[in-house]
């Protein structure tokens, strides 16, 4: 498994393993989630061109990816917008990688934490992000740009089913 920059010859790949990732949403009650659509290619570009969208690929000459990480800098930290990892290459920690080479890009560009939003009660969600060393932020820690992205969330319906803003606090 090899960690590289997300190239934009990736992007409709990406897609893919969206809406792969996506289908385990319908088993547990999600299909809106499930059927969601996944970025844009424009939404995806930007991340590219920002240098903050990463991919795991297979071993060897096999340079397709399987999972990807895009960021955002929101209040001074990563904000980690999606990660997803294609369901065939799930649970062999293709998803903690790529947020220890997210942790490692923010300790090097000298952020103090990494943040993101999930859902409470889906097992591959804040359960997971908490095996990480993510803790959950009650509202009275949520930051002006965190409090901006969960209003977002609530406006596109997303609140349907409880979520929680996470950070996880860097060492340098």
């Amino acid at each position: 498994m090899r960690i590289r920059a997300a190239r934009t010859g990736d992007l409709t790949r990406l897609q893919d393993i969206e809406r792969a990732a996506g289908e385990p949403f319908r088993a547990i009650g999600m299909t809106e989630i499930a059927d969601d659509e996944p970025p844009s290619l424009d939404l995806l570009t930007e991340f590219v061109e920002a240098g903050r969208a990463w991919v795991a690929t297979g071993a060897g000459a096999d340079d397709v990816p399987v999972a990807y990480l895009i960021a955002d800098l929101i209040d001074g930290n990563l904000h980690i917008e999606q990660v997803s990892v294609d369901p065939a290459h799930a649970r062999q920690g293709i998803g903690r990688r790529l947020i220890e080479h997210a942790a490692d890009y923010a300790r090097d560009a000298g952020m103090p934490a990494l943040t993101l939003t999930t859902f409470v009660d889906v097992p591959w969600n804040a359960p997971y992000y908490r095996r990480c060393g993510f803790v959950d932020l009650d509202g009275g820690m949520l930051t002006e740009g965190l409090r901006a992205v969960r209003d977002h969330e609530t406006a596109i319906g997303l609140d349907r089913w409880p979520r929680v803003c996470m950070r996880r606090d860097l060492t340098h």
